[in-house]
């Protein structure tokens, strides 16, 4: 094939299309959306696109055939990521897969720059309502909403009517592996599908400060919504976040929505509480036992960590030192109603190996499991730390926030 034929030999950056190029801009002028745009793009670079959100959620395709989609979908060797920035902000990513060549620099990054610029355009409304989510969510779960009716205009205001009845529901994650920066946005967007697919006037936002844990609100007017909708969120997280350990919380249905903040403190210490339950992942207030008798310590925990500090805070500072097991080991005896023998049976152990360790327990905190009084600090101690969100040191230390096993509250 000749030159005037159009084609590139291999390996040689392809020259600027500029027919392809206007094509791409027409798309943008006209509105025609980002399936289009894309393939205007990927004729302009002749190349296979995928564009993908922030938050990890596919926008369009285009590709020359089903084995360049698969390859794009798995993102192999052969495919090139980009970033796409509007100013310093990452609004999306692209990855491109071409035949045996490189395309032009110059058409690359104009083509690029096009593309985030339409994402930017599109996705702009999304973001705000977004925003203005979260800043209510935050608001109302603070306890700064106390007006019923301005409390339920607002909440209209952004798609969801509370006046009926509300439940709160808490999602969090960890990845068992270190992981992708966006995780965080990728669980967002999964627990908020999950919850909207059940009930379509649900917020959602990251909790303040720690963006592994998603807040949700929503309408809950037979009291029995709240409970499918946690359901639905944990199909959802099983299926679309593969590697990572859920924990979801489930408050009471509340009547008056201006109790939302005790609902969310509801389903903040369930998520909490689940935390440390290895079989289950979800789990409702109802289901909490002694732990709601520690509730009113959510809002001001002082007293709660001063608890803690002053029972269990030592042996979880020498597990994560030594790497030893004298946590578990003492939850586990006070799960088997302090039985030594169920207890060495459980772990796998020898009994004289659970004594030896509660030795170090006596040594640490001043308290004897062997006591009534020790054994009720110590449970009590285990409770509180729960309560704050403490978890057992475990995890990927790697992770950020994860250090030593801990769930930032």
């Amino acid at each position: 094939m000749t030159a005037e034929d159009g084609a590139v030999a291999p390996g040689v950056a392809a020259g600027p299309n500029l027919s392809a190029l206007a094509a791409i801009t027409e798309a943008v002028q006209a509105g025609a959306g980002l399936p289009e745009v894309l393939r205007a793009a990927g004729r302009a670079l002749d190349a296979s696109l995928i564009l993908i959100d922030r938050s990890g959620s596919i926008l369009a395709v285009t590709a020359r055939s089903p084995a360049d989609e698969r390859s794009l979908m798995r993102g192999g060797d052969d495919v090139e990521a980009l970033d796409l920035k509007v100013a310093d902000t990452t609004v999306g990513h692209l990855r491109m897969r071409t035949r045996d060549h490189t395309p032009d620099p110059s058409m690359l990054s104009l083509v690029s720059t096009l593309i985030a610029s339409e994402v930017e355009r599109v996705r702009a409304p999304e973001r705000a309502s977004e925003e203005a989510a979260r800043a209510f969510l935050h608001a109302l779960l603070r306890g700064e909403v106390r007006d019923r009716d301005d409390l339920v205009a607002r909440g209209r205001e952004l798609g969801t009517d509370v006046s009926g009845g509300a439940s709160a529901i808490v999602v969090r994650a960890h990845p068992r592996n270190p992981t992708e920066d966006d995780w965080r946005r990728r669980l967002l967007a999964v627990a908020s599908r999950g919850a909207r697919s059940i009930a379509p006037g649900a917020i959602a936002a990251p909790s303040e400060g720690d963006a592994g844990t998603v807040l949700i609100v929503l309408p809950d007017a037979d009291g029995d919504t709240g409970r499918r909708v946690s359901a639905a969120i944990l199909r959802e997280l099983e299926s679309g976040l593969a590697g990572f350990v859920f924990a979801i919380g489930r408050s009471r249905r509340v009547e008056d929505p201006r109790d939302l903040q005790r609902a969310g403190n509801e389903a903040m210490l369930s998520a909490n509480v689940v935390e440390g339950e290895p079989e289950s992942a979800e789990l409702a207030f109802e289901a909490t036992g002694t732990y709601q008798l520690l509730l009113p310590y959510m809002s001001d925990p002082v007293e709660l960590r001063r608890f803690y500090n002053d029972t269990v805070r030592p042996l979880v500072a020498y597990d994560e030192q030594y790497e030893t097991d004298l946590l578990g080991t003492l939850a586990t005896f006070l799960d088997c109603d302090a039985n030594v023998n169920a207890t060495a049976a459980r772990l796998i152990t020898h009994r004289h190996t659970v004594r030896y360790r509660f030795e170090r327990v006596r040594e640490l905190t001043g308290l004897d499991v062997q006591s009534t009084d020790g054994r009720e600090k110590l449970s009590l101690g285990l409770k509180a730390m729960r309560v704050l969100g403490i978890a057992a040191p475990r995890g990927p230390a790697t992770e950020p926030g994860a250090e030593g096993g801990r769930v930032p509250r």
